[in-house]
């Protein structure tokens, strides 16, 4: 989503269809997708750019490894997907983060890297 000045927007669409947008983009309470939130919004309930780039991060994750950022059904180890990813990472096996329906049909190095860079960006919180 972009803003009348082109600066790019990322929102939680079921929110959106809550907001008053005639209000402007004041708001007063937290509301979010958990697993997408950054945990300082989590904690503080104050959002921020920085919380915005997580959750870019977060989104840009689950497009790589085509899960959602939390999966109960998934086993222990690989519930929360930042944790699973970053634990493949340490062990040299980014690689196998990555969508299995893909079938291996992706420049792996790209992959790599966009799952590095992830990693990087989720790690700082």
């Amino acid at each position: 989503m972009l803003d009348s000045n082109f600066n790019a927007k990322l929102g939680d669409f079921g929110l959106a269809r809550l907001v008053d947008h005639a209000k402007g983009s004041e708001t007063t309470v937290l509301a979010g997708t958990f697993g997408y939130m950054a945990p300082e919004c989590v904690t503080t309930g104050k959002a921020s750019k920085e919380s915005d780039v997580y959750s870019f991060g977060i989104v840009a994750l689950e497009i790589a490894c085509g899960r959602k950022p939390i999966n109960p059904k998934a086993p222990e180890d690989q519930v929360v997907l930042v944790e699973w990813v970053w634990e493949l990472y340490g062990k040299g096996e980014v690689l196998g983060a990555a969508d299995p329906r893909l079938g291996g049909d992706f420049d792996g190095e790209q992959m790599e890297r966009l799952i590095i860079v992830d990693n990087f960006i989720l790690s700082n919180y």
